[in-house]
């Protein structure tokens, strides 16, 4: 009796979770596909439901999920999809999520505390993900959290053609709001053309979080302005005591720039209160209307989300989407 030889084929499906569907459709649309449909709801004590509608058995799956507020929800959602997927017998399972959730926990302050940012990498492998698709890490070093291949997106790109658009005539200097920005700023100051580079030098007490004192600026920012780079913005503080040290050494002008707007209160306030001209975020994270405000640009991540998977699937390069910098 000869074996039967079957012709392999591939077929990608994308899921999305709840917590920011709008995202979800957007990469559906760029990918020409639909969101499989699903059933999801939430138990009267807090448990979370999944079902998908659709057979799911040797597919390429992509699951989508913004982690936002609240995000231990959301999280157990992702990973009860995963889990769901691994049972139906997806042949890979690729969890996107463009902002890596507990990314500030990557390592020990102090004696005691956890590396929840490692946890986080390890619950998604024991669910049965294969690959993790997400932007902007908070430090590159969570690559090596997870035990398989993690793709580190960059919306650098994307951020800095706004700004190159919007303002390139002017005299630029890229702003780090730390010292561990830094090599951050470096890149974006080559990206707009080998621009000058400066940083705040502040202090931190690891006791209390969200809280931050900007303290002299390193470098020369008197008549320029000033394109503050950070990676997220929570509650404002760091970012808005930062420009603050800029206006007040000369800086013509500052504008923010940050891949994951989380806003969290009173960070809607404080950005609309202080004295940047522009604040661009990108949709990593849903931003709720009420926390829009006049001087806020949010541009979509949805294309280079979809370009990634769009190689992952075909087996392509997934570096080339940055010019080999990776």
């Amino acid at each position: 009796m000869s074996p039967k030889s079957g012709t392999p084929k591939k077929n990608l499906m994308l899921f999305s979770g709840r917590a920011h569907r709008e995202l979800a459709e957007e990469v559906a649309q760029h990918l020409n596909v639909t969101i499989t449909p699903q059933t999801a709801h939430t138990f009267a004590n807090g448990e979370l439901f999944v079902r998908f509608e659709e057979s799911v058995r040797g597919t390429d799956a992509f699951v989508i999920q913004s982690h936002t507020n609240p995000i231990n929800e959301w999280v157990m959602e992702q990973l009860i999809m995963v889990d769901a997927l691994k049972r139906a017998s997806a042949k890979r399972i690729t969890v996107v999520m463009p902002f890596y959730p507990y990314a500030r926990q990557d390592k020990k302050h102090k004696g005691r505390e956890p590396i929840s940012a490692r946890l986080i990498a390890d619950l998604f492998k024991t669910a049965g993900a294969d690959r993790i698709m997400t932007v902007d890490l908070h430090t590159a070093q969570i690559q090596g959290f997870f035990d398989g291949p993690v793709d580190h997106l960059f919306a650098q790109t994307l951020l800095a053609d706004h700004v190159k658009k919007t303002y390139g005539g002017s005299d630029i200097a890229v702003v780090s709001p730390d010292s561990g920005r830094v090599r951050l700023a470096e890149k974006w100051a080559q990206q707009l053309g080998d621009r000058p580079i400066a940083f705040i030098h502040k202090t931190r007490d690891p006791d209390k979080p969200n809280q931050a004192v900007a303290n002299r600026v390193v470098g020369q920012v008197e008549g320029k302005l000033c394109i503050l780079v950070d990676d997220m913005i929570d509650t404002g503080g760091t970012i808005v005591k930062a420009t603050d040290a800029l206006l007040a050494e000369g800086a013509a002008d500052v504008v923010i720039a940050s891949t994951h707007g989380i806003l969290s209160d009173p960070a809607t306030e404080r950005l609309s209160n202080c004295k940047a001209r522009e604040v661009i975020v990108t949709n990593s994270l849903p931003i709720a209307p009420e926390k829009h405000f006049a001087n806020l640009t949010v541009l979509s991540i949805a294309p280079l989300l979809g370009e990634a998977i769009q190689q992952v699937f075909e087996d392509g390069s997934v570096t080339s989407l940055f010019d080999g910098n990776a």
